[in-house]
């Protein structure tokens, strides 16, 4: 069976399955039980003094939670399918305000469909994958499996990099969690339904042994998404039912077990507005001792976006997530800060001109970029790097995540050096897009307003847009705005706008709605493009992006 419809498979036999394994139950049932029996567990209500951070922590595209703490600063990895580089890694000194610090994997050299050179890969390439720290070599680790095929390692002196390939290892460690034991050793676990466990040779390039742990009961189903812990000697693979649940596997025994299950949540009612169940994330320690478990929701239009909650243990060792009027909570108290933070991180909005000679790691390509088509030296020039009239298929394009719930993108085009037949401008780009940019035609410019750009469910595309409305424009430059409301739910508006003194914005086209499926998993983000229909020599430049929220 090929890896999409594997995918689609899972989902569909989930939709059906509801049972519960027997003897589990509620969140709210399990938390009251846990406090009753245990006497310690310290579920608590929150504190109405406290100062309070709301949920989502994160109002972007970040799935496939991986989080650890190094020292004073937390890390947490995602997921980026086929935009390059993949695997960003974001830092945080409080759990509640990120910025993004670098990037995993450097390039997605994992054939050359990931190019766009006559082939795709959407939806492919960096799926769930874990992020550690190896103390005894001051290492970062990071470990994925590819297309259900192959898995690799990378790793790093710090997570800005540089990230290099240490191994690859042709087991498919699906959906693995990373596990650097106190003793040194490495574990693997992996698989969905059926979970494994594997351990690595000392220097982390192979495998020595692998083991089948684990096999979920029918009355549960899909198991998947792996978080490899030893928490005070035992150990705990941390599993997600998707996209409704989260379970944990316990062993007192050693890694390859035996493990017991129990139930953490199931059809938890999430913090977000049309939002869904908080899953599939990792739970971290803070250094004096709480615990907390990062989540995501499903928030299509916008993707899947961070939740975080604070964690009690029983006294027997399992997890209770603090629910508040038994759901997740829409706020908690901050968890205490670690001491002295090196600096303040830098905002997810805001402004970039480009400064310097290399683009900010909030910026990944759609697919990899022909590097010899792009530059950055206070100011980001693209050359066109493709003839071809689908965007789908145009290399080079430039993607930033959107923030929610609404935002708006603008840039600064320079189209002084386009050619007849380029198109240059700023989309909303998933399955189904729409964008603002410049065509030039017959010697003149003008901005247009493109909708109707859609893939089929095998990533094809099916439309490569239809005008729907157009000015003429005079000089070379031109400010293009897209705004975007990604609240969950269907029917979302996009809007699209241009000026020409930087100022006076007028509003251009129809208002475009984007498609809140969630089988492109990815969600919708702004993305810069030129590219050309005729023959390629032309460039853009531009020269501010700025990023803003109401």
């Amino acid at each position: 069976m090929s890896w999409r419809h594997h995918e689609h498979s899972r989902r569909a036999a989930l939709a059906t399955a509801t049972g519960l394994i027997a003897g589990a139950t509620a969140p709210a049932a399990f938390a009251a039980r846990a406090a009753a029996s245990s006497g310690n567990a310290a579920i608590t209500a929150p504190s109405a003094t406290a100062a309070q951070y709301t949920n989502p922590v994160i109002w972007q595209d970040f799935a496939d939670i991986d989080i650890i703490r190094v020292g004073n600063a937390y890390y947490y990895s995602a997921s980026t399918m086929h935009y390059s580089p993949g695997a960003p890694i974001l830092r945080s000194y409080d759990l509640v305000n990120w910025e993004f610090a670098g990037h995993s994997v450097p390039v997605l050299d994992f054939g050359s469909k990931y190019d766009l050179g006559g082939s795709r890969a959407y939806v492919k390439g960096v799926w769930a994958s874990s992020l550690a720290y190896r103390p005894s070599n001051r290492t970062f680790y990071w470990l994925g499996c590819i297309e259900f095929s192959t898995s690799y390692i990378y790793t790093a002196p710090s997570v800005e990099g540089p990230w290099k390939r240490l191994t690859t290892i042709n087991n498919a460690y699906y959906d693995a969690g990373l596990l650097i034991d106190s003793d040194d050793t490495m574990y693997v676990s992996y698989g969905n339904t059926t979970i494994s466990v594997a351990q690595l040779s000392a220097d982390g390039r192979d495998q020595v042994r692998a083991q089948q742990v684990f096999t979920a009961p029918s009355s549960v189903g899909t198991l998947e998404g792996s978080r490899f812990y030893k928490i005070n000697g035992s150990y705990y693979i941390f599993l997600t039912r998707p996209a409704n649940g989260q379970y944990i596997l316990k062993s007192t025994s050693g890694p390859f077990g035996p493990y017991t299950m129990r139930q953490v949540l199931l059809d938890l009612r999430g913090p977000v507005s049309g939002g869904g169940v908080p899953h599939q994330g990792g739970l971290v320690q803070t250094p004096g001792g709480a615990w907390y478990y990062m989540a995501f929701v499903d928030a299509y239009p916008g993707g899947r976006i961070p939740v975080l909650a604070p964690v009690a243990w029983t006294s027997d060792g399992w997890p209770v997530v603090q629910l508040v009027n038994g759901a997740w909570g829409a706020s908690y108290p901050v968890p205490a800060a670690v001491p002295s933070p090196s600096r303040q991180v830098a905002p997810l909005t805001g402004v970039d001109t480009f400064d310097g000679t290399s683009l900010k790691p909030a910026w990944e390509w759609n697919h990899n970029p022909d590097n010899t088509k792009w530059s950055v030296n206070n100011g980001l020039t693209l050359r066109t790097a493709t003839v071809t009239n689908d965007l789908y298929g145009a290399r080079n394009t430039l993607t930033h995540r959107i923030q929610g719930p609404t935002s708006t993108a603008t840039i600064e085009l320079d189209h002084s050096a386009m050619r007849d037949g380029d198109r240059a401008g700023l989309a909303l780009l998933r399955d189904s897009s729409a964008w603002i940019g410049v065509k030039r035609d017959g010697g003149a410019s003008r901005v247009a307003m493109v909708s109707g750009l859609t893939m089929d469910g095998n990533w094809n595309t099916t439309g490569t847009g239809t005008e729907l409305a157009s000015a003429a424009v005079q000089g070379g430059r031109i400010w293009l705005r897209a705004t975007a409301d990604i609240r969950p739910g269907a029917g979302r508006p996009g809007t699209f706008s241009y000026s020409t003194d930087g100022t006076n914005f007028i509003r251009l086209g129809p208002t475009f709605t984007m498609g809140n499926d969630w089988r492109f998993f990815m969600g919708y983000r702004y993305a810069i493009f030129n590219h050309a229909t005729q023959a390629l020599g032309g460039s853009v430049n531009v020269t501010r992006f700025e990023l803003t929220t109401p």
